[in-house]
């Protein structure tokens, strides 16, 4: 394993770590409790910067969601189950969320794989909002490499 693949990994594994780059560029996160360890969870509220929009899933102006981390293969996949707390059926059900690191010449390639997100998620929201997290991992990750 390479140590770009090493910072990568220990991104996912560091709860203030999570809350700088996890969430999207329009929103802060703040870590509310983290178990990095395959069967652990998190939850994680994340607050939009403009409060005034309504967009929140939980409330007005944030997500608060909760992740069971079902897979850990270090240096290599986290994947986890997520639930938002919400009272919308159109954001009820489990999502699943893979995210796979590999080793790209000198880089480290991550990706994302979702599955079953709810229906009250617009699918250009959603690849926007992920697109934005890979993009702040990115910039995190390249300090320490």
């Amino acid at each position: 394993m390479t140590r770009r693949i090493d910072t990568a990994y220990r991104a996912f594994s560091e709860p203030g770590a999570m809350e700088r780059w996890l969430a999207p560029n329009d929103m802060t996160g703040a870590m509310l409790w983290f178990d990095f360890r395959e069967g652990g969870s998190y939850r994680m509220r994340l607050t939009y910067a403009e409060r005034d929009r309504g967009r929140g899933k939980t409330s007005a102006d944030a997500d608060v969601v909760d992740a069971r981390l079902t897979e850990l293969v270090p240096g290599r996949i986290i994947a986890q189950e997520i639930v938002f707390e919400s009272d919308a059926p159109a954001f009820a059900g489990v999502m699943r969320m893979t995210w796979s690191l590999e080793p790209a010449g000198d880089r480290t390639r991550v990706s994302i794989r979702a599955e079953d997100v709810p229906e009250g998620i617009r699918p250009e929201d959603h690849v926007a909002a992920m697109s934005a997290s890979l993009a702040q991992l990115a910039r995190h990750v390249e300090p320490a490499a």
